[in-house]
This record gives C-alpha cells, structure tokens and sequence, in this order.
C-alpha cells in the first residue's frame, strides 16, 4: 500500500485536494460539468486520446478517479497497468476502479526523481495534472525529465492540460480557473501552447499538440 504523504508533500494544494469526498463528486463534476460547460474540452476527447495511443503496458499519472482507464480500449484484455500518483486517495479510489487488472501503485511527486521498482512502460499519460502543479510550464516540465527513465524507447507521452492564455475562454472558465489559481489547486495563469509545445520539444522528436477550448491535448513520441 502507499505510504503516508510527508509534511511538505501535504504542502502542494494542487494534490491536496483530492480527498474521498471530492473524489466521490470529481466525476460529475470535472468529467461531466466543468468539461463540457466550462473548460470545452469534451470528456469523450480525451477518451478518445486513451484509445488512440494506450498500450498494453501503461502508466497513468495524475490518475483522478481512474475514468479513463475503465473505459479506454486497451490492445488486450489483461494490460500490465501501472497508477503514480502523490495522493493516496486517489491511488485507492483508481486502483478499485481497475481492481480487474492487477494494477502496480506507486505514490511519488513527479517534480522530483522518480524511483520506482518497475520496468518501463510503452505509454504514459499525464491528464490534467500539468496545471496543477506548481511554476511556469518551463519549471514544471521538469516532469517529463523525471518519467522519462518509465519510458520504453519506441514508447508514447500522452495526456491533457488546461491553459490560461492563448486559448479561448468562457466567462465561467476565466472566473473558476482564476478562482483555482488563487486556492493554489492550479498554477496555470502563464501556460500556453506555445511554452507546451517548447517543453515537449526539448525531449521528444515527434509531438502533436490539439487544442479544444481551453484545453490542450498532446502526444509525444522519441525521446531525445
């Protein structure tokens, strides 16, 4: 099982929040309201992103409620299924979610080195966890340096991240996203697609990069 958050992981009010209550309302809440009304970044989108490029040994990162992998079409009816997450809450509500694929947790931040006992792995999405971590996008990057190592060569990166600037943006996004900023459970108010497109660039060979209201939905493949 994980172990206990230390005192300056409870710290990071981007993870914080995911306690047994708000996880019990993040589907209807993010995955059915805030999605569709506004963020305009459709659920079935990113669906789809899962069933495009998930492969049978997947890492999920920043793994919510595990919606996705409970619906998204893996090559094969018993993927190997890794969840890494820093909240424990969430690493149990995905991990009953896919109880029928023997999923590995791990609970690590993804802003510091990451090791863990397990072989790499052909996918790795990141939905929706980028702008809740702390920093410009330059700084929290960083990410993609510290999953690297879980990554087979020929594997794919994957996932969504909401943007502040460059995008277009409902009245009740520009209020809830600044609202969120403010609590410190986003720190998304200088992330672009442009600063997105530069950090993927840096590490990979091969990106994409699709915008869909006020969220941005990338692949990237060979790592430099």
């Amino acid at each position: 099982m994980p172990e206990a958050l230390s005192t300056a992981d409870r710290s990071h009010p981007g993870q914080a929040i995911y306690t047994r209550t708000t996880l019990a309302l993040y589907d209807l809440v993010v995955l059915g309201i805030s999605n569709t009304l506004v963020w305009r970044c459709p659920t079935r989108e990113i669906l789809r992103l899962y069933d495009h490029c998930v492969t049978d040994e997947h890492l999920d990162i920043g793994v919510g409620t595990g919606w996705y992998l409970d619906r998204c079409r893996f090559p094969s009816s018993r993927p190997r299924l890794g969840l890494l997450d820093l909240n424990p809450h969430s690493l149990r509500a995905a991990s009953q979610r896919v109880a029928r694929y023997r999923p590995e947790q791990y609970q690590a931040d993804v802003l510091r080195p990451i090791a863990i006992p397990a072989r790499p792995f052909g996918s790795i999405a990141m939905t929706y966890l980028l702008h809740c971590l702390p920093g410009a996008m330059a700084e929290k990057a960083v990410a993609f340096d510290h999953i690297l190592p879980l990554l087979r060569p020929e594997g794919v990166v994957f996932g969504a991240t909401l943007l502040s600037r460059g995008v277009r943006r409902t009245r009740a996004a520009e209020r809830l996203m600044a609202f969120y900023n403010r609590k410190g459970v986003f720190s998304n108010q200088a992330d672009d697609a442009e600063s997105l497109r530069e950090a993927l660039q840096r590490r990979f060979s091969e990106i994409d990069v699709r915008i869909f209201g006020c969220g941005a939905l990338f692949v990237a493949r060979k790592p430099q």
